[in-house]
């Protein structure tokens, strides 16, 4: 039997669990860099627009850390550098989708009754690599077919696509790699996710100091280095493939040497005797969401840092510009531009909180489908405090992060124009008007656990609506009842004098509804579920 021997029937598998998920995020990251390319087109239709647009974004040593150096003032090469921080999140979903597919297959015990039928040893390995790698190369030519259909150069366009895709390919493997290291899905997550944070560091440092070479170590500062739409260097895509295939080589010994289930890092042992903090449902829960929440909120403080440094570069790059300042306006709700782009950027921190909360509460999820929930209500734990426990994560993990994002963003806008005392509790207000749009979304996840647990990824495509309406609604000018399918769009722009708080009290009222909703439902239903 070969080592491959029903790769492609486990290919088939993935691609039917993830067939809503995977579409989602390939279609997701497809839309986004072609819409940047429409709103350049129509923000920017002259050369000297351009210009300065692009000479105002590189003079922002916060925009660039953000999103990377820009080459050239053409409307391709403002896109490539708009949709460069896009890319870690193609590496993020990479990564994740491999290790979910591997190492949490191993985890829930699935992968060892699998390989008691006719399978080969890299089979289950080689399918979900395979699967990420055709999901990343889709993404990459359906992002080149949308740019050149808006009347960008194709070979940019192409360039652009096939960079998106290696990052997905080279993370995709690293998220391979990680799942043979250790023995939790949590760990490896931790292991690719901290790699991939390493990446991005130097591709920070490269960009934005006069040292140009840690950018060079990155597989994040190869993408805009291919210089897409100004005189491409195709020489560059070989870098990603050549690690990957170093990657490969290292991933497929390490996964033979390990036992199944086992990780090649050594497991440290746990104490024998439980602490206090485990002795009920809340210790539990914080045991499983701490890293997690702690990941999330120095992830949230890093982007308030970088939003509220280039706040007001970013006001001054768009300053005579009537079109633009208009849909800044539409955008941010503010007087100001450098407001304008503050409120938009924690928007976005909204949208990505909603993210940590969608996923918090759907841990309930796993833990039941790994069949650990059952032993834990088997005890005198009732069901309402064991989901109580996990919920408050769903919900106070939204709280936190976005506070971080306030403060961390009102500190650096308020050294830049001089105010602290004044910006900090302004922009922590901001941030934390997207917390009921964001609890919302998490109590649609809780409610479809308790309700149709077989449905909960629903919650994920709920989600992306809302980030394609957040992104794209104000520039097409969409009609505003499908605008206002997303909570986000009844989040009221407090950096605008006069605003209503009504909106965002019938918020977390929805979301209350929804959560008792899932509290009931979940009580009167059978655990597990399949």
């Amino acid at each position: 039997m070969s080592t491959l021997t029903g790769t492609g029937h486990l290919a088939r598998l993935i691609l039917r669990r993830d067939r809503i998920v995977l579409p989602l995020w390939v279609l997701l990251l497809t839309v986004l860099p072609v819409s940047y390319a429409g709103s350049f087109l129509a923000l920017f239709p002259t050369a000297a627009e351009r210009a300065a647009y692009a000479d105002g974004t590189a003079r922002s040593p916060s925009v660039v850390a953000l999103l990377g150096p820009v080459y050239g003032d053409s409307v391709g090469a403002l896109t490539a550098q708009r949709g460069g921080f896009l890319q870690v999140i193609v590496g993020l979903a990479a990564l994740l989708t491999v290790i979910r597919h591997t190492r949490t297959e191993e985890e829930a015990g699935r992968r060892e009754l699998l390989g008691a039928t006719v399978l080969g040893r890299h089979a289950g390995l080689t399918a979900a690599l395979l699967v990420t790698y055709a999901a990343s190369l889709v993404l990459g030519l359906l992002t080149a077919a949308g740019l050149a259909a808006t009347g960008l150069p194709a070979a940019g366009s192409l360039a652009y696509g096939l960079s998106a895709a290696l990052v997905g390919v080279v993370f995709a493997t690293v998220g391979g790699l990680a799942a043979q290291l250790t023995q939790t899905a949590a760990g490896a997550r931790g292991i690719a996710v901290g790699v991939l944070g390493v990446t991005f560091a130097l591709r920070l440092v490269g960009d934005t100091s006069e040292q140009e070479w840690p950018s060079w170590l990155s597989p994040l500062g190869w993408a805009p280095r291919i210089r897409a739409y100004e005189g491409e260097r195709w020489w560059v895509l070989a870098l990603p493939v050549a690690l990957t295939v170093l990657l490969a080589l290292v991933t497929y010994p390490v996964s033979v040497r390990r036992d199944l289930g086992a990780g090649m890092l050594p497991s440290r042992p746990g104490p024998a005797r439980a602490g206090r903090a485990l002795s009920g449902p809340f210790g539990l829960a914080w045991r499983l969401h701490r890293g997690q929440l702690l990941g999330w909120s120095v992830g949230f403080g890093l982007l308030g840092l970088v939003v509220g440094g280039a706040a007001e570069a970013a006001g001054r790059s768009v300053a005579g510009n009537a079109a633009l300042e208009q849909v800044m306006a539409r955008l941010g709700g503010a007087s100001g531009l450098a407001e304008a782009y503050l409120g938009a950027s924690l928007g976005v921190a909204g949208l990505a909180a909603a993210g940590y909360g969608v996923q918090a509460a759907l841990r309930m999820r796993s833990e039941e489908a790994a069949g650990r929930v059952e032993p834990v209500l088997a005890t005198g734990v009732h069901r309402s405090a064991w989901l109580a426990a996990h919920l408050v994560f769903a919900l106070l993990g939204p709280v936190v992060a976005l506070a971080l994002t306030g403060l961390a963003a009102g500190l650096t806008y308020g050294v830049s124009v001089g105010d602290v005392p004044g910006e900090l509790p302004r922009m922590l207000g901001a941030g934390l008007a997207q917390v009921p749009a964001a609890w919302v979304l998490a109590g649609l996840a809780v409610l479809l656990y308790g309700l149709l647990p077989r449905f909960t990824a629903t919650a994920w495509a709920v989600l992306a609506l809302a980030v394609l309406l957040g992104q794209l609604g104000a520039v097409l000018e969409l009609s505003q009842w499908l605008l206002d399918l997303s909570p986000f769009t009844h989040t009221p722009q407090v950096l605008r004098a006069g605003w209503s708080v009504t909106p965002l009290l019938a918020l977390t009222a929805l979301a209350g509804v929804l959560c008792a909703a899932g509290f009931v439902s979940f009580r009167r239903r059978d655990t597990p579920v399949g």
